[in-house]
């Protein structure tokens, strides 16, 4: 092996069905170069991709003692079996974590991101286009910090999800949803909207529901999809911010408080804290990928986490 490195076998992985069916779909932008050490070349089929691997480290290269054999590991590596990677590389997972669980670290670091950037204070109502798993981690998250949810989406299973992790209203994004906002919050608007739909339509529809002065902070990733937007009537005269959020950084003017370090910490706590088992609806085998993908990509209402399980672990394709 390589100086410094780690060999680790893969309990399970989780697909990240925003950014994983952009490529599958082949609307990722080739040429805009993947932004994880252990992602190779561009977005253009055939590639390698998935960034929520958890397993266990079977070998260390000499003089590696962190981590050490036996821990269980979370990388920002492709779904596969095996893999060597960079000592430095996986963050140490909590020694009892189920590794399906593990999987989530990804999205809550997302998650924990677009929360720091949205800024929401205690008791204001924030709208969440979108309770895919990030949208539903936002619904926790903003739930915990005191402010009062109103999820849209389109799917009614993922509505029954975001009500029973606490948010106040769960709606269908219909074409008069800045009504729906509106009658909800007293006529004003939501103070914070986030979008994390993946639809560049919906950004129309949060700039249309947010309150004089507030925030629309985009969490979703179009890939090469065009958004295309109506600035000349009420954006304008309600002085709305538009925010992009994206977890490889971290907002420069939380840098004297907040580092990567600090929020890897936060979310290792967010991972035995959560209920984020409720969210896993289907597991299949890695060698079953391309029904998981072909699941996802044709009845997205029907699947939220999908997990690959690997080395005889459970994965009918259900939860």
């Amino acid at each position: 092996m390589p100086p410094g490195s780690i060999r680790v076998a893969a309990e399970a992985s989780g697909i990240s069905a925003g950014s994983e069916l952009l490529v599958y779909r082949g609307e990722a932008p080739r040429d805009l170069p993947p932004d994880l050490p252990t992602v190779a070349g561009g977005f253009g089929l055939p590639m390698k991709f998935g960034y929520a691997s958890v397993g266990r480290v079977v070998e260390t290269a000499p003089g590696v003692h962190r981590p050490a054999v036996g821990d269980l590991v979370f990388a920002h590596h492709p779904h596969q079996s095996e893999y060597v990677v960079d000592a430095s590389l996986p963050v140490i997972l909590p020694p009892d974590l189920a590794p399906e669980v593990g999987v989530f670290t990804a999205n809550l670091e997302t998650a924990v991101t677009v929360v720091l950037d949205a800024q929401p204070r205690f008791g204001e109502e924030v709208l969440i286009l979108g309770q895919g798993v990030v949208g539903l981690l936002v619904t926790m998250l903003l739930v915990r910090a005191g402010a009062r949810v109103i999820a849209a989406d389109a799917y009614e299973r993922r509505r029954g999800l975001s009500l029973r992790l606490g948010a106040e209203r769960a709606v269908s994004p219909e074409r008069d949803l800045s009504d729906t906002v509106r009658a909800v919050t007293g006529g004003r608007g939501a103070d914070v909207v986030i979008e994390a739909s993946g639809n560049p339509a919906a950004l129309q529809a949060g700039i249309d529901s947010v309150a004089f002065g507030g925030t629309v902070v985009v969490a979703s990733w179009y890939g090469a999809r065009p958004a295309s937007l109506d600035l000349g009537r009420a954006f304008h005269r309600r002085r709305v911010r538009i925010v992009s959020s994206q977890v490889s950084t971290l907002d420069p003017a939380l840098s004297s408080r907040w580092t990567h370090e600090r929020r890897t910490g936060l979310v290792m706590r967010l991972l035995t804290e959560l209920p984020l088992a409720e969210l896993i609806s289907h597991r299949f085998p890695l060698h079953a990928a391309p029904d998981a993908y072909e699941l996802l990509d044709r009845d997205p209402g029907e699947a939220v986490q999908v997990v690959f399980t690997y080395d005889g672990a459970p994965g009918d394709g259900a939860r």
